[in-house]
């Protein structure tokens, strides 16, 4: 699957105009919510709780066209809770963005 850097960028600008310090603002918070997603994941408690957080992170990346995020968050959901090789993965995803 092919990473895209300016996809999230893009919907953004498409969102809001060419505004550079509210796109920054937004990307700020997407990238906020995204880690927030994650941070439930790792503290999930149970496999029901990993895969809400897994499928708010699906929804959130899907809605700003982070596709890789989306279809990371998609195995997470499907796939074994706290699954440290998905968890990795997101991260190497995340610090892309």
């Amino acid at each position: 699957m092919a990473y895209d850097p300016g996809a999230i960028d893009a919907t953004l600008a498409a969102a809001v105009g060419d505004e550079p310090a509210l796109i920054a603002e937004l990307r700020e918070s997407f990238l906020d919510s995204v880690r927030r997603c994650v941070g439930a994941m790792k503290s999930a408690e149970t496999p029901d709780a990993w895969a809400a957080g897994a499928l708010r992170l699906k929804g959130l990346a899907a809605s700003f066209g982070a596709v890789r995020l989306m279809a990371l968050a998609s195995e997470a959901v499907s796939g074994p809770a706290h699954d440290n090789a998905v968890l990795r993965r997101l991260h190497r995803a995340i610090d892309r963005l």
